[in-house]
């Protein structure tokens, strides 16, 4: 097993990793990968935190165009409550995607000791609006907020970026230099733990300011957005498709976290 130091964390290979969190991933493909870097095994490293991580999309908005399509206020204008998501060339959708990387997620942050709210309690319904996903987060009083997606680009442009709030002024103030800090950490260890570069189409070094997105103009919490990867770019979708690869995701989302709360 190779190792490295790196914050609060060391890096181990992914099938140590998987192991720990009950995955598993092809000999092949662990010795292709590189090294990701681990949340940390120290118990009770996030006690008292809590982290609220937002599934994007939901299984059941395509057949509900009428209430997923009713205009919400966001601060800086109004949109959709909800959409549909993406999904990449071969059907696999968005909504599943997130769902997917979110509960890998949450046990491992939970077995650090944080307290974990999801904003869906599955992948078959409807909704939360933007503007319910972002109460969700500031009623928990969280600590860190993360909205995982996955991105419907141009089929040529490949890579992920994470995406912050930008300054609404009288309403977010408090939160774009601690946003800002979790949006590093997550790009940091996110890039060190899956090997995936920075958007090749948007964002400047895999980071992204906006001010037209209601889960971050109407957080009063730390919140950011990560787009996972493009899933119209087809070396991203079959990255994104492969769950050894989620959990993958998974560890380097924890390990950004834990970074940034402590």
């Amino acid at each position: 097993m190779c190792a490295y130091r790196t914050g609060f964390a060391w890096v181990v290979t992914l099938a140590a990793l998987a192991t720990a969190c009950g995955g598993a991933v092809p000999a092949a493909q662990e010795a292709a990968l590189p090294a990701t870097p681990s949340p940390g095994r120290t118990p009770g490293a996030l006690a008292g935190k809590i982290v609220v991580i937002d599934p994007g999309h939901n299984g059941g908005n395509a057949a509900h165009p009428a209430e997923i399509n009713r205009q919400v206020d966001i601060i800086t204008g109004r949109k959709p409550c909800n959409t549909t998501g993406t999904q990449t060339n071969a059907g696999y959708p968005e909504h599943a995607f997130t769902w997917d990387v979110a509960n890998r997620l949450k046990p491992i942050l939970e077995k650090l000791g944080a307290k974990v709210v999801l904003t869906r309690p599955d992948d078959k319904g409807v909704g939360p609006c933007v503007t319910e996903r972002a109460a969700i987060g500031n009623d928990a009083r969280a600590d860190a907020v993360l909205s995982i997606h996955g991105d419907g680009a141009v089929p040529s442009g490949h890579g992920f970026h994470v995406i912050m709030p930008g300054l609404v002024s009288g309403h977010n103030d408090q939160i774009i230099k601690p946003s800002r800090r979790l949006g590093v950490d997550i790009r940091n260890a996110y890039r060190d733990g899956t090997g995936l570069p920075y958007a090749t189409y948007t964002g400047v070094d895999g980071l992204q300011t906006r001010t037209d997105l209601g889960g971050l103009n109407l957080s009063v919490r730390p919140a950011v957005f990560i787009e996972c990867g493009n899933m119209r770019n087809r070396g991203d979708a079959a990255k994104m498709s492969d769950p050894g690869f989620r959990e993958r995701m998974a560890v380097a989302l924890a390990a950004g976290l834990r970074r940034y709360l402590t």
